[in-house]
């Protein structure tokens, strides 16, 4: 389900004008972070992708749907939003309540509700806490809860709004592994992060966002070598990009796998004799 965001922009009532004509579009399966400073846009841009907020000028579109003619509950059919902050989104008196209120609310038959919340129980890592209070549990679990709730509702488009924030090493190798099984099910995944190094080991496209505008969009190989455009949002690339700059590389390199090619590459060129090397 294609999205497109065409010359979005966007004034709150108090006179701040968040977004200053957003374009862009989003294929269906792509894996998209979106990063920049606190202020740049990011969630108020997402949040016209749900209908949470309505374009002051410009449109949206998610698949067919214009998300200002379409009502929140009917565009949920088809995004997802995991907020930053899960008790933001929980209030029901157990887990498994929990992830099965999304899926109920869209009218899905009962036996599809009870295999969609078992799956999401199952990939969240939460089917023995299936009958906890939410608010019994830490917060990285409730988190788990807030993600499982949304995966339970089986839409085609998954947005998380800075889902690392807060979390230790095991819980964000968890978020880790429930964003390759939705790759997996050829979901749309749209993440806002300030963690460059998640998004850079766990996403394909990055767009940075500045002062309600779109700096610079495309793959992550080309969007976090350039120093000069992150900086414009006070954003550094990822620690091994960083260090394969350090080290001279010729392509910008974002994960520990593409580092080690880089650097096995440079190994072999150095272990070569000169006239070779000169070849």
């Amino acid at each position: 389900m294609r999205i497109s965001v065409e010359d979005l922009h966007f004034t709150y009532p108090s006179g701040v004008e968040a977004l200053r004509g957003v374009s862009l579009t989003i294929e269906p399966g792509e894996r998209v972070a979106i990063v920049g400073q606190n202020g740049a846009g990011k969630t108020t841009l997402v949040k016209h992708l749900n209908g949470l907020l309505r374009p002051t000028q410009g449109r949206v579109l998610i698949g067919d749907w214009d998300t200002s003619q379409v009502e929140v509950h009917r565009l949920a059919q088809r995004v997802g939003y995991v907020f930053q902050n899960p008790d933001d989104q929980l209030f029901c008196r157990t887990v498994a309540e929990e992830v099965a209120f999304g899926p109920r609310n869209l009218g899905y038959p009962l036996e599809r509700v009870k295999q969609l919340v078992e799956d999401a129980l199952r990939l969240a890592e939460l089917t023995d806490k299936a009958e906890v209070n939410p608010y019994d549990l830490s917060p990285s679990w409730r988190k788990m809860v807030a993600l499982a709730s949304v995966i339970a509702m089986d839409t085609p488009i998954v947005i998380f709004d800075e889902p690392t924030t807060g979390q230790d090493a095991r819980t964000i190798h968890r978020i880790e592994h429930i964003l390759e099984a939705l790759v997996q099910r050829q979901k749309t995944i749209i993440t806002i992060t300030h963690d460059i190094d998640f998004c850079a080991e766990n996403f394909e496209r990055v767009v940075v966002m500045g002062q309600g505008r779109v700096l610079a969009d495309g793959p992550k190989e080309i969007v976090l070598g350039k120093v000069d455009v992150l900086a414009q949002t006070y954003v550094e690339p990822p620690q091994l990009t960083r260090l394969g700059m350090r080290l001279g590389f010729e392509q910008t390199v974002c994960t520990p796998a593409q580092f080690l090619d880089a650097l096995r590459h440079r190994l072999d060129h150095l272990r070569r004799s000169p006239t070779e090397r000169e070849g």
